[in-house]
């Protein structure tokens, strides 16, 4: 059945359900707020809601080590000046004069990075959004929700950064079975009609299109099903290279890149050379797709963190899964980082449980890359991935002022990242 004798989505986004939804997302995190916490982030009509964020404070971290991920120089005793949530100044206290008035974060005897950037999260409620800035992540790029909730938390943080990490959202998944998605918005809904699914090249242009619509800032679909559920071969491919192909032209008209879920050695080859802008799990890549990756410049994003939370699952089925599959995936890091594959890091949190984004840093260095460069991952290539690279990833002037504050040395041992004891997300202590 051909979708396209139903009218396409209007290409001009309405801005009324997306702010409605972040107004519910935002009346439900304010419930859980301190008055104070409330009165840090006033609302001022007017501004540009699309440059970045609105409600930015004023801070200046003094006397922590100071770790630039880009150079990895560290600077001992060092201060950044945070002014309405930007960096004025950052480096040594020799060289950094801090205004007097305004607030202070004593970071003594601590290690001072950028705030961590997960590039693959699924951010559905007000709790989860709030609960990843406090783990680390004070950005991040969505890997879909089923009703457009991530368009809502990219709102809300641009609101309130304090209560969401800097989002790019990717609306709902371009998958075959949309199920009760079809229900997100009336554009979909023609969609259930279909005998096969969204199979047909006007059917995925159909959801991209919509998607796009809505104002997602990338497209998410998939090669595979999913590693995550028993009754699913994780081997399976559901989309050929043709089926990804449309999904990556049909992006790339809307000026949008794609994510791609894939497992197998075959899919993630398909998703690659269909033009892919990042390569999501990716467990049995091969070496001749990761040489096509490099040449490409495609990322790697192997969301280790969920495929080793497999091994601790009730299920015998995915618990042996995650066992097997563990090994592989930490030995394709490897290769790809010795053939200079960028990579990203990404915890594929879902459904309510958070995981800290210093988690899947932590198991980047255990797959052999050196501190520096698993610590890159999380701030410099993932900015790069997110198109953030002059906003977030360094604590260098005119980039955001989000900061994580850990207790020790992250070149020495990366997994301090998992517990920061202070964050600060645009200029304002979490």
């Amino acid at each position: 059945m051909c979708v396209e004798s139903v009218p396409p989505p209007p290409s001009r986004v309405t801005r009324r359900g997306v702010l409605a939804g972040a107004a519910a997302l935002a009346g439900t995190a304010a419930l859980s707020t301190t008055p104070g916490a409330a009165a840090a982030a006033p609302v001022r009509g007017g501004a540009d809601p699309d440059r970045g964020p609105r409600h930015g404070g004023d801070l200046v971290v003094e006397g922590g080590t100071l770790l630039d991920p880009a150079t990895g120089e560290v600077t001992e005793d060092a201060v950044v000046v945070i002014r309405d949530g930007v960096v004025r100044a950052a480096g040594a206290r020799a060289q950094v004069t801090a205004p007097d008035g305004i607030p202070r974060l004593d970071a003594h005897g601590r290690w001072v990075l950028p705030g961590l950037i997960d590039a693959h999260i699924h951010l559905n409620t007000a709790a989860e959004a709030r609960d990843a800035v406090r783990k680390g992540a004070t950005s991040a790029r969505s890997g879909s929700t089923s009703f457009y909730q991530d368009i809502a938390v990219r709102e809300l943080a641009r609101q309130a950064p304090g209560l969401a990490p800097r989002l790019r959202a990717a609306g709902v998944f371009v998958t075959p079975d949309l199920g009760d998605t079809v229900l997100a918005d009336p554009d979909l809904t023609a969609l259930a009609r279909l005998k096969d699914g969204v199979r047909s090249a006007e059917a995925l242009r159909r959801v991209v299109q919509v998607n796009l619509a809505r104002g997602a800032d990338v497209i998410k679909t998939r090669v595979n099903e999913r590693a995550g559920l028993p009754e699913q071969d994780p081997l399976t491919q559901v989309y050929s290279y043709e089926q990804l192909s449309e999904v990556v032209a049909a992006a790339r008209r809307g000026g949008k890149g794609v994510l791609c879920h894939s497992y197998s050695e075959r899919g993630c080859d398909d998703a690659v050379r269909a033009g892919i802008r990042s390569l999501e799990h990716g467990v049995f890549v091969g070496e001749r797709t990761l040489h096509d990756m490099r040449r490409r410049g495609t990322y790697f994003t192997p969301t280790l963190t969920a495929i080793a939370g497999l091994v601790d699952e009730t299920d015998p089925v995915l618990a042996e899964r995650g066992r097997r599959y563990l090994p592989v995936l930490k030995e394709a890091v490897r290769a790809a980082h010795e053939l200079g594959v960028p990579l990203a890091a990404g915890t594929d949190s879902s459904g309510g449980a958070v995981e800290p984004i210093g988690r899947e840093v932590e198991l980047m260095r255990a797959a052999g890359l050196p501190a520096l460069d698993a610590i890159r991952t999380a701030t410099t290539q993932a900015a790069r991935l997110l198109g953030l690279e002059r906003t977030a990833g360094r604590l260098v002037r005119g980039f955001a002022g989000d900061v994580i504050v850990v207790d020790g040395d992250p070149l020495a041992e990366v997994s301090v990242l998992k517990r920061p004891v202070r964050v600060v997300r645009a200029g304002m202590p979490v």
